[in-house]
């Protein structure tokens, strides 16, 4: 009985021991659960305050754009304050999250400016319908036989990186869905031109969501001018003015040249759209021998791409649809009283007809120049036979010329005009193609005197100048409408835009406030 009766009061001391624990062990585990709530509230705070930091710093409130970072040195502190978003800030935006519809491979066609707008309407397309768009592939089968790769003309990582907060863009399919493409599983089709975003998500959506994988083969101009939403208008501006940078290698040779120029002066660059390949297509011969209308005419047979086969000549420059001779141009610039010792940059291939075609305009304006004149051979090997790198050299001195003339409304003409606009409305000549015809034949049969003839080009042209104005819209008609790339409206009145997405070496401009006033007065420079 003794054993028993200390047998069960041992047992009930280790379950009171067990029920109640010692003092020293309820301190032990309130410390430890102090300790573990401490710790994760640490984190908590550090990775919430990392986040208003990165947002704050892009697209937050100005407040806190001014702060100082605990990563800046004293002095770096006290010079902190707000200023334009440039380029390197562009990694920093927050990727955005969003369920993938699918992914959209790209195929651009035709020269350098074309495929840029393309590029823009796709960017948008893709942001619109939550899909993941592949980095497009340029063409490499048009006249001018480019094997540029997209990452040899544009910034591709800058490409990828500034976009980021809108849509996803990787440089390739992954690779299940590589393998799906290969075993022909995808679906590929070019769209509808000038279709307005409905178009897209009742048409182009289902086919992504079935197909995983859409290929997009003819891209230039399949997105309405107007109509869209206003996000996808400005979307549209972001990745021509902000993600559509060139590679370093053009930028520093197009800043070189830029610097020669500047050194000379004010400059003017003048688009003369006069090669081979544009007069075979318009079938524009004015001022061509015999034998150069027939190699012309053979030349355009030759294309089967080129639809139109059968032109008249002298009837299309009569309406204005051809561009204008270098003898033409000569008078216009005459006529507008451009200084003759003002340097002219020839932003163009080789003329058709060359020193012989060039003379008339080399008589009124010596101080002609071109990238193969200012460059030695050595700085232009890399870009010889890559028509696109070539053309993007243009694009840039056009961008920063005091006076930007295109004897043509083609695609660099159009882009520039428009991009030159976003830039705070540069003077741009947009000329009245069909007039001029009509007042150089008057001239040249005597009918018209030349101070006669120079005020009436002066008259026509003194609100063709670039300024502020709205886009003509023209219902159902969308090739005889102001094209959106040329007058981009929407992204005009919107200061905020201007000041975060212009490439950095263009955005003095802003920084100075200059277009703020200019916006204000109404003016434009």
């Amino acid at each position: 009985m003794g054993l028993k009766a200390k047998a069960a009061a041992a047992a009930g001391l280790k379950a009171d021991r067990l029920r109640f624990p010692s003092v020293a062990a309820v301190a032990r585990s309130r410390m430890m659960r102090l300790w573990v709530l401490r710790a994760t509230t640490t984190v908590l705070l550090w990775t919430c305050l990392v986040q208003l930091t990165a947002v704050g710093e892009t697209w937050g409130p100005r407040v806190l754009r001014g702060w100082p970072s605990c990563r800046m040195a004293p002095d770096a502190r006290r010079l902190a304050v707000p200023g334009p978003v440039v380029d390197r800030e562009a990694a920093l935006l927050p990727k955005r999250i969003y369920r993938n519809n699918g992914y959209l491979m790209v195929s651009c066609n035709g020269g350098l400016n074309q495929m840029r707008a393309a590029i823009c309407d796709m960017v948008a397309i893709a942001r619109y319908l939550n899909v993941t768009v592949i980095v497009p592939e340029l063409d490499k089968t048009s006249f001018w036989n480019d094997p540029s790769e997209f990452q040899d003309i544009f910034n591709i990582e800058h490409f990828i990186t500034s976009l980021r907060s809108e849509v996803r863009v990787l440089r390739e399919l992954p690779p299940r869905m590589k393998r799906r493409v290969e075993l022909g599983m995808f679906h590929s089709m070019p769209p509808i031109s000038w279709s307005d975003i409905s178009y897209y998500h009742n048409q182009i959506l289902p086919l992504v969501r079935k197909h995983k994988v859409l290929h997009l083969n003819r891209t230039d101009a399949r997105l309405a001018n107007n109509g869209l939403p206003l996000d996808i208008q400005k979307l549209r501006c972001r990745v021509n003015y902000g993600s559509l940078k060139f590679t370093s290698q053009i930028e520093e040779l197009g800043r070189r040249v830029i610097r020669m120029l500047r050194k000379n002066g004010p400059f003017l660059v003048l688009h003369l759209r006069y090669e081979m390949d544009m007069l075979a297509f318009s079938g524009c011969t004015e001022g061509c021998t015999r034998e150069e209308a027939d190699e012309l005419t053979r030349m355009r047979y030759a294309y089967p791409w080129w639809k139109e086969k059968v032109i008249d000549s002298y009837v299309k420059r009569k309406d204005g649809f051809c561009p204008l001779t270098p003898e033409e141009i000569a008078l216009v610039l005459r006529a507008l009283d451009i200084d003759r010792n003002m340097q002219i940059y020839i932003a163009a291939g080789e003329i058709y007809g060359g020193k012989r075609r060039m003379a008339s305009l080399t008589s009124a304006y010596p101080n002609l120049v071109r990238k193969e004149t200012l460059l030695e051979p050595s700085d232009l090997r890399f870009f010889q036979n890559h028509s696109s790198q070539m053309a993007a050299l243009d694009y840039m001195v056009s961008l920063e010329s005091d006076t930007f003339v295109p004897t043509y409304d083609g695609n660099m003409a159009k882009v520039v005009e428009g991009h030159r606009r976003f830039m705070g409305f540069k003077k741009t000549i947009l000329l009245d193609r069909k007039l001029i015809a009509d007042l150089v034949d008057h001239y040249k049969s005597g009918s018209l005197p030349w101070d006669e003839f120079s005020k009436l080009i002066k008259s026509v042209h003194a609100n063709r100048m670039g300024s502020s104005s709205r886009r003509m819209v023209i219902p159902d008609k969308p090739k005889e409408e102001d094209y959106f790339y040329a007058n981009p409206q929407e992204c005009l009145r919107d200061p905020d835009l201007v000041r975060a997405w212009h490439p950095e070496e263009f955005s003095l401009f802003y920084r100075e406030g200059l277009w703020l006033e200019s916006r204000k007065d109404g003016a434009a420079t």
